[in-house]
Parts: structure tokens; sequence; C-alpha cells
């Protein structure tokens, strides 16, 4: 049976799921088990009525009067992130940001594991740092079909972005979060969020202007 499609949601709102799940996970540290949607926006640093909105897409959640089950709330935010269970990534180019990024271990207690990293100079990047091992281009059509990898990191340089990421979606990556500094040519049917630091500088930069 063909699977029907999925119904058009902003993809802010979905940015905006993993913002609230974090907020209900500092609520359940501190042993709080309900809460409104005026007080869940506000740690969020959204207004209510954004909150709502953005949470109608998938559905009903909460009891009006009582809030929202902040266990059963975050557990339903989970499960349409697709992070219950550790999602498989990879990681391609290894170069100082690369690097960074497989040094982090933060991925793994938000629900990803790097699972390989791919370099051009593999070989000159078996540092004992490196928890995931890092192998030439070569062997990534492979590893990416046995370990039923769809998302990747793009940390290459820009010159050799388009080019890897044709690579990767000719393995059946479906998703990439891209460092590289240029607006990558996919199919619609692929997602990439991409990451520009310099970007999010300039706009800090227009905001503190006197």
């Amino acid at each position: 049976m063909k699977k029907s499609p999925r119904p058009e949601i902003p993809r802010k709102s979905i940015y905006r799921l993993s913002i609230y799940l974090r907020c209900l996970h500092r609520l359940k540290s501190n042993a709080i088990r309900t809460v409104s949607s005026d007080a869940l926006a506000r740690a969020a640093g959204v207004k209510p009525t954004q909150l709502r909105k953005d949470l109608t897409y998938f559905g009903q959640f909460g009891t009006r009067g009582l809030g929202y089950d902040v266990e059963q709330l975050a557990a339903m935010i989970t499960d349409l992130l697709g992070t219950r269970r550790l999602q498989p990534v990879i990681l391609v180019g290894v170069g100082n940001l690369g690097s960074a990024l497989l040094r982090y271990r933060g991925f793994e207690q938000e629900g990803f594991e790097i699972v390989a990293a791919f370099d051009l100079n593999a070989d000159a990047r078996k540092a004992p740092q490196f928890k995931q091992p890092v192998h030439p281009m070569e062997k990534l059509p492979e590893i990416v079909r046995e370990r039923g990898v769809r998302m990747a990191i793009l940390a290459v340089p820009g010159t050799a972005a388009q080019e890897v990421a044709n690579t990767l979606l000719d393995c059946g990556i479906a998703g990439i979060l891209n460092f590289a500094p240029i607006v990558l040519q996919v199919p619609e049917e692929v997602t990439v969020n991409n990451v520009n630091l310099a970007i999010e500088l300039e706009n800090l930069s227009y905001f503190i202007q006197d």
C-alpha cells in the first residue's frame, strides 16, 4: 500500500518542536508533571497561541484546565521527531570543523549516533581522539547501505560540497546538515538544513547596531 503524503507543515513549527522538547526535559528533571501552555510557551520563548498552533499540526494534546502531561507530551514529540531510538548519521569531511563534531559527545543524548566519518585523506585521520572510524570516500555507499543511514553531516569545502552531496543522494541519503557555504541543489524530496555561522553572526550584528 502506498504511504499517504505527510501534510504540509511549516519547517519553523518542526524546528520549534525540538525547543519544546528540551523545555519539557528540563521540567521533567525538576519533577514537574504538568505544565500549562502559557508556562511552556514562556519557557520556549514563544507566544502561547504559537505553541498551541504548532502542536495542533500533529494532533490534540493537553486537557483544558489541566495543561499538558509533561512526560506524555515529551514522549509524543520524541516519536514525531523520530528520535526514540538512536538515528545513525554519517559525517563527510574531517577537517577542523568535522573533527570537532566527531569529538562532540552530546549527539547520542539527543538521539543521534555518528556511526562513521569519511574523508579524502582517511589514512591521515586515524587520530585516537575519534571514537568513530574514518573511511575513504570509496567505502561510503557500502557503509550507508549496511548501517541503514538516511542522514549525513556535510563539513567539506564549498568547492567540493555539491559533488559530495550528489554522492550522498546516490547512496540514498535523504537529509543533509550542510556546513558548506553554498546552496546545494537537491531533489524536492531531500531535506537540507544549512548552518552558516557567518550569516548567523551577521544577523546578530544587525540587531546590536546602535
